[in-house]
């Protein structure tokens, strides 16, 4: 009992010397390696999207966060107080300001 090849070569000789299947395989050989939008660069544009995507989504936290900040600053004068001796080291006419700077220690 002969078992029968999948493909015999001369069907695969065949199918090399069709013309429509040398321009299609012409074609995609084409459109993956050699063509502007090349498989590799949609790769590369796909990276770049998601990078952009995430530093989009990080700027939109830190701009919610500077809102929510200046809403604080603006309703309530204590916070702002708070804040401006806090941040810039601001003090009233008759105050005297310490800051303190801890020293790191080498292990």
């Amino acid at each position: 009992m002969k078992f029968k090849e999948p493909i015999s070569m001369k069907r695969l000789i065949d199918l090399l010397k069709n013309k429509f299947f040398l321009v299609t395989l012409a074609f995609l050989v084409w459109m993956i390696f050699f063509d502007r939008n090349d498989l590799f660069s949609q790769y590369e544009y796909r990276r770049q999207v998601n990078k952009l995507k995430a530093e989009r989504d990080f700027y939109k936290t830190q701009t919610d966060e500077v809102n929510k900040e200046l809403n604080e600053l603006t309703s309530n004068p204590k916070q702002l107080e708070k804040f401006a001796r806090e941040k810039y080291l601001m003090k009233k006419d008759n105050e005297d300001v310490f800051v303190i700077v801890h020293e790191k220690k080498d292990k």
